[in-house]
């Protein structure tokens, strides 16, 4: 059974997901992006510390509470780290009020069929009892559609949902999230078909079975309004899937029921040089953008 005072907040409080969930592909380019170059760090471990020290500034930051943010999603080695001695999950929850998400898949498959699959996750049930008993509240699984092939998608919404499943089995609250590429030149038509595979899949879902939605913004405003107003959803988000934070918040604005759940539009302004005071201004603004695209569905340049 998920946690009934986080399910109250995720269900209802106003606000948005930070994604601070880049994992080993990724985080070269996240560092890159915060300026920190592959010069300045020799193998992984040195890597994950600045990715991490990088992530605690974030949580640290005075914007960065409850009030807007109100969940933040956890590479694994984020999860097991700490800020100010406290394991991080703990300290989102109890010292932040934001609820903790864990990032559980494993990589993708090579494309087929116009998608690529998450690669087999055998330690999945470990890790999920580990998560839980550290605090954290769901989970968020990444596949990848890159073109409209019937076929695959239906093979991508089945496989998330199968997973979402065991997540369910062990009282956590998955986020599933196909993920449709913002360079998909048959985009309006893979998110069609999308569309009506994962509604497939929810009707297929007991009572009490109940999953959050992480989806690219779609190109038709509104397209997912079926998917927010299912029974069996808690609640959709959008990722930014590459599109600038202006452009990203922009588009989300113009969709309703749907809140931001972003990374690299999360972060693309802060600088590994920032001092803290320009690194919490500069944070602040882009939470403040991010909220009013969520909440008060503001584009980021009238929000300006």
């Amino acid at each position: 059974m998920v946690d009934a005072k986080m399910l109250n907040k995720i269900t209802s409080a106003p606000g948005f997901i930070a994604a601070l969930d880049q994992s080993g592909g990724s985080t070269p380019g996240a560092l890159r992006l915060y300026g920190v170059t592959e010069s300045d760090y020799q193998g992984d471990d040195e890597m994950y510390r600045l990715i991490h020290a990088m992530r605690v500034r974030i949580m640290k930051a005075p914007a960065f509470t409850g009030d807007k943010v109100i969940g933040a999603i956890l590479f694994e080695r984020t999860m097991d780290g700490h800020v100010d001695g406290e394991e991080v999950p703990s300290y989102l929850w109890n010292k932040r009020g934001v609820v903790p998400f864990l990032k559980i898949d494993k990589g993708l498959l090579d494309e087929q069929n116009g998608v690529q699959l998450m690669k087999p996750m055998p330690e999945l049930e470990p890790l999920l009892v580990r998560g839980r008993n550290k605090g954290i509240f769901g989970t968020k699984m990444r596949s990848v559609i890159a073109q409209a092939d019937k076929a695959g998608i239906a093979a991508v919404v089945r496989q998330q949902f199968e997973v979402a499943r065991q997540i369910i089995g062990q009282g956590l609250m998955p986020i599933v999230e196909p993920e449709v590429s913002i360079k998909c030149l048959t985009k309006v038509e893979a998110e069609a078909i999308l569309r009506d595979e994962i509604a497939a899949q929810l009707d297929k879902l007991a009572g009490d079975e109940t999953v959050m939605l992480k989806l690219t913004i779609p190109t038709v405003d509104d397209f997912y309004a079926p998917l927010v107003a299912h029974k069996s959803v808690v609640r959709v988000v959008a990722l930014s899937g590459g599109y600038s934070t202006i452009d990203a918040c922009d588009k989300l604005s113009r969709n309703h029921g749907m809140i931001a759940s972003f990374s690299r539009a999360l972060a693309e302004q802060l600088r590994v040089t920032m001092s803290d005071a320009e690194f919490n201004a500069s944070i602040g603004k882009t939470i403040e953008q991010i909220y009013a695209a969520s909440v008060q569905k503001v584009g980021a340049m009238a929000a300006e």
